[in-house]
């Protein structure tokens, strides 16, 4: 079965007063604060945008296919605007200010759908019916999840999530559990739409509450399922109490700060986010198209 890939996604603000200590940047490059709960880090940008943050509508191409190959399926960018991406059984590190990649990891693997990169440098990738973990320090994969998955996340206390579209539901598995296999925290292992199923669930996200957001594809709709229940809340698409816009297989999300949320409207072939006037299209506003915007 074919999934949807899941774009990347380039952000440029504009228009945006200084807020605070925060400030909408010009600079395509600039960092944003790295988010920190006790001693715990994000390995990954949450800024805090202004209420009238804008993005340019033409998105800059920072590599093509002779720097990255063909079909590149999977990317990830850390604090330190370090950039990952799989493609054509290599996992290919880009740090900033480099076009081409400073590190290449070679992988046994042709179907990864994602990455994901903590504090440490350790990469977490999903190959066919397992999740590998590439120790950084040891520059070793080590198989970490008996699972076919889809979407990853890594949680502030090492918690390894998985989506898997093919058994609608998603996973988790707490790297210090000497059992490789993992336990459902979402979805009834069939297919529905009721608040507690799943319909091929793609892209997931754990914030610091731990709790899920999953883009769940084949419903058209982002469920959000509390910290502890299997009952989700529907908090975008199809079923949503505010129903402001529609969506056609979500399969990437991502929250800001402030927790507003950006998705990949995979089938409509553009990027949505949340604000405090409810949603609205952010880049892809035109349909399918091969050019930049």
């Amino acid at each position: 079965m074919a999934y949807p890939i899941t774009p990347s996604i380039s952000i440029a603000a504009s228009n945006c007063p200084k807020w605070g200590n925060w400030k909408c940047s010009l600079e395509p490059s600039a960092k944003h604060r790295e988010v920190r709960l006790g001693h715990t880090a994000f390995s990954f940008n949450q800024p805090k945008f202004c209420p009238t943050a804008a993005w340019n509508p033409f998105g800059i191409t920072f590599a093509n296919q002779t720097t990255i190959g063909e079909k590149p399926r999977a990317i990830f960018i850390n604090t330190n605007n370090t950039i990952y991406v799989y493609a054509n059984r290599q996992i290919l590190v880009s740090h900033e200010g480099h076009i081409n990649p400073t590190k290449i990891i070679p992988i046994n693997s042709s179907t990864s759908n994602s990455i994901f990169v903590t504090t440490n440098g350790d990469i977490y990738i999903d190959n066919d019916e397992v999740v590998l973990k590439w120790i950084s320090n040891k520059n070793t994969f080590d198989t970490v999840m008996k699972a076919q998955c889809y979407g990853l996340f890594v949680d502030i206390k090492d918690t390894l999530y998985c989506s898997m579209p093919d058994l609608h539901q998603v996973v988790k598995r707490w790297m210090n559990d000497s059992v490789l296999t993992p336990t459902i925290v979402a979805g009834t292992n069939r297919s529905g739409s009721a608040p507690n199923e799943l319909n091929n669930p793609s892209g997931i996200f754990v914030d610091v509450n731990f709790d899920l957001y999953v883009a769940d594809c084949k419903n058209n709709r982002v469920q959000l399922f509390q910290l502890g229940q299997s009952i989700g809340i529907t908090i975008a698409g199809n079923g949503s109490p505010s129903p402001t816009i529609s969506l056609s297989c979500p399969s990437g999300i991502v929250l800001d700060a402030q927790k507003y949320l950006f998705i990949v409207d995979s089938w409509n072939d553009r990027i949505v986010g949340s604000g405090p006037n409810g949603f609205r299209c952010l880049v892809g506003c035109h349909g399918l198209d091969s050019q930049s915007h």
